[in-house]
């Protein structure tokens, strides 16, 4: 897996290729992008930017699929993807030698990313681990990492469909 994803940062470092197009040149991402196209995203990240995007691998997406009990991207509607897919998404362009531990907004409104630097390596919501940094694009930088990150749903949606309250 790490040797196409390093063959991809080698081949498009400096060039104008998009973060979307980075995506599509690489196997490893396919059902990302996949995705992407699905829940309608494409446009939105082949804009000017700039972005950060945490990148989850095809096996990091077949894992998901795995636990939810579902075969891929076509047994998910545009609903259920847009709200995860930007959750992976940072504004601005934030290279490796930049991460800090913190929380970091999101595109997904309702959701941060919790990230933690520890020893050189950086783990997202302490469990997704960034296995490669800096692929870069003339929008922004890929960071690719092993798990697909699912937004927590907020306290308040959990009470309210829960019962919980008054």
């Amino acid at each position: 897996m790490l040797t196409s994803l390093n063959l991809v940062n080698a081949e498009t470092k400096g060039t104008n290729s998009t973060i979307v197009e980075i995506a599509v040149a690489n196997e490893d991402f396919s059902i990302l992008v996949e995705a992407l196209v699905k829940a309608d995203l494409v446009e939105a990240l082949n804009a000017s930017g700039p972005y950060t995007v945490f990148a989850p691998t095809n096996d990091a997406f077949n894992a998901l699929f795995a636990s939810l009990g579902v075969n891929g991207v076509d047994e998910l509607t545009k609903e259920q993807l847009q709200p995860i897919l930007l959750y992976h998404v940072v504004s601005g362009e934030v290279l490796a030698k930049d991460v800090t531990s913190g929380t970091v907004p999101t595109l997904n409104k309702d959701a941060e990313l919790n990230v933690k630097v520890k020893n050189g390596k950086v783990k997202i919501n302490k469990s997704a681990d960034v296995v490669m940094t800096d692929i870069q694009g003339s929008n922004g930088v890929i960071h690719v990492i092993d798990e697909v990150l699912i937004p927590a749903e907020k306290a308040k949606t959990k009470q309210a469909t829960s019962g919980g309250g008054c």
